[in-house]
């Protein structure tokens, strides 16, 4: 793999990553538009790392009062600590929800569900939930205090819909929070934090299949470009969404998304079959 084409993936992944767009949608059709060879296992790895460690950087405050909360609770049973505690069991039976269906839902997405078309209809679905839950559902005020385990299991269910190729993990997070009645904020934080674990695990469980040899086949140099490239354009995504969802609205994700699924859907060649 070329710098460059290490360099296009790994911008296409940091922005794209945490924008409710689908990731794994824009690294495909970059792939197919710039005749790139599709990122292995190897590579993604490094770009879900890089991605996984600008949140992790972005939130480390909120990260450092939520663990330190967490541990505090169990050892002193402090009032103050309980919803720092109780928000990180959300975030890991979410978490736990996610990651069991994920693996069973993975075994039933064949190769041949990821064309093109079937890219193209779930962004159609990602960009019409957001349409729904911007348009159709009255925004609610619950927070971390007020939240509950039905709140978890709904977003969990809505994260587990990310498996579908072209479905944005982000997205889905995002509606499945909003539609619950989790304030804004409260949606975009749990929505990022819970994304720390998921992309975690998931890559981990890649990991199990690494082999030294395929270092060699990419290059360390690319891979590195395209860690650096992927950190540095999540972190700007984190920071240029937060910023987006507070001025403005969901709905512009949703536009692209359909101008996204009409250009995929017509123009590129849907006998193709996508081996990410």
């Amino acid at each position: 793999m070329s710098l460059l084409e290490a360099l296009i993936l790994g911008i296409v992944q940091g922005i794209t990553e945490f924008l409710p767009i689908s990731s794994t949608a824009h690294i495909v059709i970059t792939s197919l538009l710039l005749d790139l060879p599709f990122p292995g296992l190897v590579m993604e790895i490094f770009l879900h790392l890089a991605s996984v460690l600008a949140v992790i950087i972005y939130f480390r405050r909120d990260l450092a009062q939520i663990i330190t909360g967490f541990f505090a609770f169990i050892r002193y049973r402090s009032p103050h600590d309980k919803v720092s505690f109780i928000f990180s069991i959300y975030i890991i039976i979410a978490t736990m929800i996610t990651g069991v269906l994920g693996v069973i839902l993975t075994d039933f997405i064949a190769e041949s569900l990821k064309t093109p078309p079937v890219i193209a209809i779930s962004l159609v679905v990602t960009g019409s939930l957001l349409i729904f839950i911007e348009r159709f559902h009255r925004y609610g005020n619950k927070n971390e205090e007020t939240m509950g385990l039905k709140d978890t299991f709904v977003v969990a269910l809505g994260q587990t819909l990310a498996v579908i190729p072209g479905i944005s993990r982000s997205g889905a997070t995002l509606v499945a929070a909003l539609w619950t009645g989790l304030n804004r904020e409260t949606a975009v934080r749990f929505s990022f934090l819970l994304a720390i674990p998921v992309i975690l695990g998931s890559t981990v469980l890649l990991v199990k299949d690494f082999e030294p040899g395929l270092v060699n086949e990419i290059g360390i140099i690319p891979l590195v470009i395209a860690f650096i490239a992927s950190f540095i354009f999540s972190i700007i995504g984190i920071i240029w969404l937060i910023d987006f969802l507070k001025k403005s609205r969901l709905i512009y994700f949703a536009i692209y998304c359909y101008i996204l699924a009409a250009f995929v859907y017509f123009y590129l060649d849907r006998s193709l079959i996508i081996d990410l």
